[in-house]
């Protein structure tokens, strides 16, 4: 397996993935929404970013989407890690371990302290992988709607 960045000739694999990933969630997913994000990667303006893992025929069968985002009572930036997604038929097989040791070694060269994310409280198998690489803290998100 091999993990790097997203490159543009990639959309095709990575739409897929991304519409998996829609699915889990019950989101609806539509080509609006597929072109914006993808346009997000590869902004240089935008410090949004994505890396994906290859299988050894270097299909697209993983991703992981995260973002630089200020911690104001840290006075510092971090990292938040977004999306993360495996293909069903490669779980297990340590790409997520492989998407976190390169989103740390992207973590320290970008001097975020630590890297944030959240997931959904049901989501056993992914939290099963998550308790493993990292603690939790004792936050409750909460989301407003503006609609």
């Amino acid at each position: 397996m091999i993990v790097e960045s997203l490159q543009i000739d990639d959309k095709e694999q990575w739409c897929e993935l991304y519409q998996g990933y829609a699915d889990f969630y019950k989101m609806p997913m539509n080509e609006d929404i597929l072109d914006t994000v993808w346009s997000w990667i590869f902004d240089e303006e935008n410090k949004f970013y994505a890396i994906g893992v290859r299988s050894s025929q270097g299909k697209l069968v993983g991703f992981m989407h995260f973002r630089e985002m200020p911690s104001p009572l840290r006075g510092t930036l971090i990292g938040f890690l977004d999306d993360l997604y495996v293909h069903p038929e490669y779980r297990g097989s340590g790409i997520v371990q492989s998407l976190f040791k390169e989103l740390k070694s992207l973590a320290q060269k970008n001097d975020w302290p630590y890297v944030r994310w959240i997931t959904a409280s049901d989501n056993q198998r992914a939290r099963a992988v998550y308790d493993k690489i990292s603690g939790t803290i004792d936050f409750v998100t909460y989301q407003m709607q503006s609609k």
